[in-house]
């Protein structure tokens, strides 16, 4: 008897950033599987893409993840290769992966070939929430976050003074002598508090014009930075000026977050673009893409340090895929979150100590507290404004 799917159920979730959308597959065999499709702005679309693609799915049989996948993906590129759509994909395929494990009794790591680790160390992310972004109230978070056992962090130096939501498009992604200037003070103070062996990756958020980007590198390394990486330092729809900054500038540079699938990873790969590759699982098509992305990875002799700050389901099928390839790198960690992200699954996440610790229980190991998902349902969006 075929394991057929008969109901794909969403949730919007509020999360401590935005909206997570979770997913829940049921089948005839009363097999489930849980997965996550976050992304923002826009997540009201994302939650409708997957209700949409659930709808799609009733009778499939639910064994056959990669035809899935695949199938999902030629029938819908018509709207593109990118957004929505793979979100969508991504949280029925993370779920699928979830509804085999169980069935055979088995941890997604192991389906995925076994692992080569099951402690998934963690960088810490979105830990600087306090104060008015001066470079003490960066430090002093800082402080705080070395003390729970993280051993690398990221964080933007050009926020609260730059490019973020409501920026007038007239300034071009330039920066002026004040801004550039607090960014680095701010990098300084960091790297004070933290110690210089704590290696800090340096987002941007493709936020910065190309100039302003190489001009902005330099001064990292000129104030001795023990720069992890320089993250998107231009927008995934310009490979080849990507591959430009990485050429003139001495530090790493990392991107992934923005390119759903194996096929846009490879022109940066070819590209000899980025020294470390990021993708998203609930982005890129999900555990099934991620896979095959750090495979490909592999051969460009690129590590892979998931780009993760997302909802729960995200960071445990991130560490499953990351415990069973040998190009992993770092994990992202969102050290900041709301109170119901452990509430709402059957257990807490197994972070401890800087680090992700995977169990033994088959599929993802977790399963979902549904009356507590729905006491967290997200708000709507859009807000008041253009998003840049």
């Amino acid at each position: 008897m075929a394991l057929k799917i008969e109901k794909v159920k969403t949730w919007l979730v509020e999360g401590i950033k935005y909206n997570w959308t979770l997913v829940k597959v049921s089948t005839n065999e009363a097999l489930t599987g849980i997965g996550e499709a976050t992304n923002w702005p826009g997540s009201p679309l994302v939650a409708d893409a997957c209700r949409h693609v659930g709808q799609m799915l009733v009778g499939e049989d639910a064994s056959r993840i990669d035809y899935i996948w695949t199938k999902l993906y030629r029938d819908l590129n018509w709207m593109g290769q990118a957004g929505p759509v793979l979100s969508a994909i991504s949280a029925i395929d993370i779920a699928l992966w979830d509804i085999a494990g169980k069935r055979a009794g088995l941890p997604i790591y192991e389906m995925l070939g076994g692992a080569y680790r099951k402690t998934i160390k963690l960088y810490a992310n979105y830990w600087f929430l306090g104060g008015e972004g001066t470079p003490e109230d960066y430090a002093r978070e800082a402080r705080a976050m070395k003390a729970q056992g993280f051993t690398a962090c990221k964080m933007d130096p050009f926020a609260h003074t730059s490019y973020w939501y409501g920026r007038d498009l007239s300034e071009n992604l330039a920066l002026t002598p004040r801004q550039k200037d607090m960014a680095i003070q701010r990098l300084v103070a960091v790297q004070e508090a933290v110690g210089h062996d704590f290696p800090i990756a340096v987002e941007t958020h493709a936020m910065l014009n190309g100039p302003t980007a190489v001009e902005m590198a330099h001064r990292i390394e000129d104030a001795k930075i023990n720069c992890m990486w320089y993250e998107e330092p231009a927008g995934p729809e310009f490979p080849d000026a990507i591959a430009e900054v990485k050429r003139q500038i001495s530090l790493p540079v990392c991107v992934g977050e923005r390119l759903h699938s194996r096929f846009m990873c490879r022109p940066i790969l070819e590209r000899h673009a980025a020294d470390i590759l990021m993708p998203d699982v609930v982005r890129c098509g999900g555990i099934t893409e991620l896979r095959k992305i750090a495979n490909l990875s592999e051969c460009f002799n690129v590590p892979i340090a998931p780009h993760n700050p997302n909802g729960p389901i995200s960071t445990i099928a991130s560490a499953h895929v990351m415990a069973s390839i040998p190009n992993f790198f770092l994990q992202e960690f969102m050290l900041t979150d709301v109170p119901w992200r452990d509430t709402v699954l059957d257990k807490p996440l197994p972070v401890k100590g800087g680090a992700f610790h995977l169990g033994s229980d088959p599929g993802l190991g977790f399963d979902l507290n549904e009356d507590e998902v729905e006491s967290h349902l997200g708000v709507i969006e859009p807000r008041p404004g253009f998003y840049v």
